[in-house]
């Protein structure tokens, strides 16, 4: 049983960008870790045995909800252009041991609670070693510690040689060893199913490699319906317009990263009968291109090969954002948190990436980053809004986030299912930080 709170004096923002700010506001929340009642300061009765919080001043807002995230990693720089010999050797001798099991978990729960202590009360991992991110959810939801809301996809799936393979994915080459390849993931208890459609930046060896086509639509279409038939979402890695125009043909539900978008991508987006939910949403991860796409190698310690295939990549699927927020498609908030520059505890930049970059105001990406995302993540009954009945996932600011975004590197308090973390604490990782400080786009 959790505390019963009563957070008195607040400014309170919903994430629903229908709905203004409200001043003067108490919010309670009951020992099950749920938003009892909701209303004006005045016309509030607060039960005796609630814990009282007068926050007079402060804004409060439904906890960050980070839809692509990595845990194995913490967000320093680290070499995208290692030997296949150099790979196989640290995974056999290093990571696939007891020892090294052991610390990747340990790492992974400290990148987890790095997000937590930065408002992001909910992440969905996309992609890890051995099941670990099983493990760490169970744990979370039993009580043995107090984590985010996680939801978890194990390996990726992959093709022979694909984006991935064979460190962190299951390999099937066919649409019948792509369904058992689901089978496989859904035995180990995960929340959902991620692809890679195309290759990616991290591990191509030639220029415009990155957004190469890899699976069939025959593949992608066996592992949506193997998942959908148990109401379990498809996520998508894809980094080429051919590439989406396969996973939206074959159903998948998200799109990670992206790219530009011609008239049947548009509207295959929009109304796509193969997907769960009849749409497809996008998830562009604009911090994680960024850095690699337009800062000096001598920075950032990539390769030409890394560097002009990120800039490839980050060209198309900003292109490929602005053209989902004109055509009205159904945009998210995800970081690839774990890539060189992308840390787990400063979401606030790539919300401010999608204001610099299109016409979206703070409001806007406040609700992509809550609602939005709890809505493509199959959990808006759940979380993602401040409204009576949901969990009491929220985080308390000083300044307000409607005026200046960068609110949000700066948490006051934490509260997930309830659980308040009084004194949030985030160690930065200041190389990181000094880089993403002293540029930005013109």
């Amino acid at each position: 049983m959790n505390t019963a709170y009563a957070i008195k004096n607040i400014n309170l923002i919903h994430g629903d960008a229908n709905r203004n700010l409200q001043k003067n506001m108490t919010l309670l929340v009951n020992e099950q870790g749920l938003i009892q009642d909701i209303g004006q300061d005045h016309e509030l009765h607060i039960p005796s045995h609630y814990n009282t919080m007068d926050l007079s001043g402060k804004y409060v807002m439904p906890g960050l909800i980070n839809a692509h995230v990595h845990l194995f990693a913490d967000g320093k720089p680290f070499s995208l252009s290692v030997s296949e010999g150099m790979l196989q050797f640290a995974y056999d001798r290093i990571l696939n041991t007891t020892f090294g099991r052991r610390m990747l978990k340990k790492r992974m729960k400290r990148n987890a609670l790095t997000a937590l202590h930065a408002g992001v009360t909910t992440m969905r991992s996309v992609g890890e070693f051995f099941y670990t991110d099983v493990q760490l959810r169970d744990e979370i939801n039993n009580g043995e510690f107090v984590g985010p809301n996680l939801l978890v996809s194990g390996f990726f799936l992959s093709v022979t040689g694909g984006h991935g393979a064979p460190y962190l994915a299951l390999v099937g080459d066919s649409p019948w060893e792509a369904r058992r390849n689901v089978r496989i993931n859904v035995k180990h208890g995960v929340d959902l199913i991620k692809i890679c459609v195309t290759g990616g930046v991290t591990d191509a060896k030639m220029v415009g490699e990155a957004g190469r086509l890899q699976m069939t639509v025959e593949e992608v279409a066996a592992i949506c319906d193997e998942a959908h038939k148990i109401g379990m979402r498809v996520a998508a890695h894809v980094e080429s317009t051919e590439g989406v125009r396969v996973a939206l043909q074959g159903g998948v539900d998200t799109i990670e990263h992206g790219a530009e978008m011609d008239d049947e991508i548009i509207r295959l987006y929009q109304n796509n009968p193969n997907a769960l939910h009849g749409y497809t949403a996008l998830i562009p991860t604009l911090q994680a291109g960024y850095p690699s796409a337009s800062l000096d190698t001598n920075v950032t310690q990539v390769s030409q090969t890394v560097k002009e295939n990120s800039r490839l990549i980050y060209d198309s699927m900003l292109q490929s954002m602005r053209q989902a927020v004109e055509n009205n498609i159904t945009v998210g908030i995800g970081t690839d948190a774990a890539m060189p520059f992308v840390t787990h505890y400063d979401m606030w930049r790539e919300m401010d990436h999608y204001m610099r970059r299109t016409n979206l105001s703070n409001k806007h990406v406040i609700e992509m980053v809550t609602r939005t995302n709890a809505k493509i993540l199959g959990i808006d009954k759940v979380t993602g809004t401040l409204d009576i009945g949901k969990q009491a996932d929220l985080i308390v600011l000083e300044q307000s986030p409607l005026e200046q975004i960068e609110a949000l590197s700066d948490i006051s308090m934490v509260m997930v299912k309830g659980n308040l973390i009084d004194k949030p604490s985030v160690t930065r990782i200041p190389e990181v930080d000094a880089v993403l400080d002293s540029v930005w786009l013109n």
